[in-house]
């Protein structure tokens, strides 16, 4: 926050550098949010306050309404007119399209990577390989999720097609959020670095065929426990209410009332 708000407090400069604080807001709130939902650290169904996020960054109620505008657009946020703004239930479509794109590519992109790679490529997969694994060991699951990504770039990027993970994270996002659920059940992590180890010997071995027969296995995983996932945390997923068809599950009253004010005061900045 301090970047943003300049560092001479005076009357002039503080005119000058509104405009400013909210553009340079509406990026960040936007990566801010987006990172929290993905991760489920923003509940689906959770109510977001236009005025406490805007309090939050220092700036007034536009670029917050900027960055749920994009977020909504996305598929992250649900708009409720006179009700209020909420992180969107998953779309298991989304996450079965998301599985679909992402196996088509990632197969794919180890072939590739296994037939490409060299010794220092091999390196970096084994010390990647460590990382997972220390993550794993700790309990660290945010260590842990960014090994795992770290790993999947480094794939594509191995297989010369770099720009290929951009578009595989830009469809995978609705799915990214089963996968952190499924890294709450006992074991997931411990099954994953298992995953990537048979991965990782496949492509430092230069078996293309068998690279790509552990990646779609590796994938498969989370859509295997999908349906577990979705009746262990039926109000996180879209067929069991949508905000606007009474309250959202776990969403007091007394929220319901105070989203409805602010969205009734929502001309106000």
């Amino acid at each position: 926050m301090s970047t943003l708000s300049g560092n001479n407090p005076g009357h002039n400069a503080g005119q000058a550098s509104a405009p400013r604080r909210s553009r340079v807001a509406v990026p960040q709130i936007y990566s801010d949010l987006r990172s929290q939902i993905v991760s489920i650290a923003l509940k689906p169904g959770a109510w977001l306050s236009e005025a406490r996020i805007a309090e939050h960054y220092g700036v007034s109620r536009t670029p917050v309404r900027e960055a749920f505008k994009r977020l909504a657009e996305d598929g992250f946020l649900d708009v409720v007119p006179q009700v209020g703004t909420y992180v969107a239930r998953i779309d298991m479509q989304a996450v079965r399209d998301a599985h679909f794109v992402r196996e088509t590519l990632e197969c794919r992109i180890v072939e590739l990577a296994a037939e490409r790679i060299d010794d220092a490529q091999r390196a970096e997969l084994v010390r990647n390989l460590r990382e997972l694994e220390l993550a794993q060991r700790g309990g660290d699951r945010e260590a842990h999720f960014r090994a795992d990504e770290s790993m999947h770039a480094m794939l594509a990027r191995f297989a010369g097609h770099a720009y290929a993970w951009d578009v595989i994270q830009e469809a995978k996002a609705q799915l990214d959020r089963i996968r952190h659920l499924g890294l709450t059940r006992p074991g997931r992590p411990r099954e994953t670095v298992l995953e990537h180890r048979a991965i990782a010997e496949r492509v430092i071995a230069g078996d293309a065929k068998g690279a790509a027969e552990a990646m779609r296995a590796h994938l498969g995983t989370v859509m295997d426990v999908l349906g577990a996932i979705a009746e262990k945390h039926a109000d996180y997923f879209d067929d069991s209410g949508r905000p606007g068809e009474g309250l959202p599950a776990g969403h007091s009253s007394r929220e319901a009332v105070a989203a409805r004010d602010e969205a009734r005061a929502g001309g106000e900045d």
